[in-house]
């Protein structure tokens, strides 16, 4: 291996780790969601007091955007905010945007359970994508560690009680919509490895507007009644609904994609360790077989980045 080469590997290796980081903040997203009041996607939230979802995008990504501007500025590096082309811009928007509306509509429309359990088919559908990209090679311990991760999710999510009913078609094809749109933006923002993770910023204050939009046509406002309400609100925007959508830009175009896919499984193992932790919920086997398969699909699908490359 030559210098240039280990160079590259390092640099791989470095934004594969940066994007994990936003794995961490997304664990985190039900536990600030209960702080707000809101609807969880495990269904929590009173009803006639939660803060609608819509509405709770508006607020989160106008907050991750405006911090984003803030702290561009402070670098000097704010044309990274119009550094884009359209193509990209609107792949981005589609991913923040298209994702979240899909995704409500399905927790409108099916059992929260099953709702999720067909949602988190993205983090395979994104090891199974990056095989069609350039200069990219599917392995069988990729596909093996996101199968894994997936059974993992699965566990720990038919755990709470999944039945797939019918009646829920709608909800249900909302649920593959929106795994489809993540996935797909996660795969394809590969493909524009020039444009800067600046630009989300913009796609987030869009974000915004088209979450403003849809929450005055289709929701009532209601503002969080506590400081608890607050902090939560702020939180998400801060993370899992802020920070996360940029570390997950720089993971996805400059790191290992199918490590990164594999690795996203443990977002729910970890937001169900956090909601434990904070007194939502109980230690049980079948969050221990969980946390189990999704650890070893993670090491398997990473078995490169640990071992090298032979």
């Amino acid at each position: 291996m030559t210098l240039g080469d280990f160079e590259k590997v390092k640099a791989r290796r470095r934004a594969t780790l940066v994007g994990l980081a936003a794995v961490g903040m997304w664990s985190t997203l039900g536990l600030f969601t209960a702080m707000t009041g809101a609807d969880a996607p495990s269904g929590g939230g009173s009803a006639g007091q939660s803060v609608p979802p819509f509405q709770l995008n508006t607020l989160c990504f106008g907050l991750a955007g405006a911090l984003a501007l803030i702290i561009l500025a402070g670098q000097g590096r704010l044309r990274d905010v119009i550094a884009t082309t359209p193509k990209a811009l609107a792949l981005t928007v589609a991913g923040l945007f298209g994702y979240h509306a899909l995704y409500f509509t399905a927790l409108r429309n099916a059992p929260a359970v099953e709702a999720n359990l067909i949602n988190y088919l993205w983090p395979l559908l994104i090891v199974v994508f990056s095989g069609l990209l350039p200069g990219e090679r599917l392995r069988w311990f990729h596909g093996l560690g996101a199968a894994l991760g997936f059974a993992g999710a699965g566990i720990l999510i038919v755990a709470q009680g999944a039945s797939f009913e019918g009646g829920f078609a709608l909800g249900y094809a909302a649920a593959l919509g929106a795994a489809l749109f993540w996935s797909s933006y996660s795969v394809l923002s590969r493909l524009f490895p020039d444009v800067p993770t600046g630009a989300v910023t913009g796609a987030c204050l869009i974000t915004s507007v088209l979450s403003l939009g849809c929450h005055l046509l289709f929701e009532t406002t209601v503002w969080p009644a506590t400081l608890t309400g607050w902090v939560g609100v702020v939180a998400l925007g801060l993370f899992p609904v802020g920070a996360a959508f940029f570390v997950w830009d720089i993971g996805m175009k400059r790191g290992d994609i199918q490590v990164l896919g594999a690795a996203a499984y443990a977002t729910p193992i970890l937001s169900t360790l956090l909601l434990i932790a904070f007194g939502f919920g109980a230690f049980t086997w079948p969050v221990v077989a969980a946390c189990l398969l999704v650890t070893l699909g993670a090491v398997i699908a990473a078995k490169e980045m640990l071992l090298g490359r032979r």
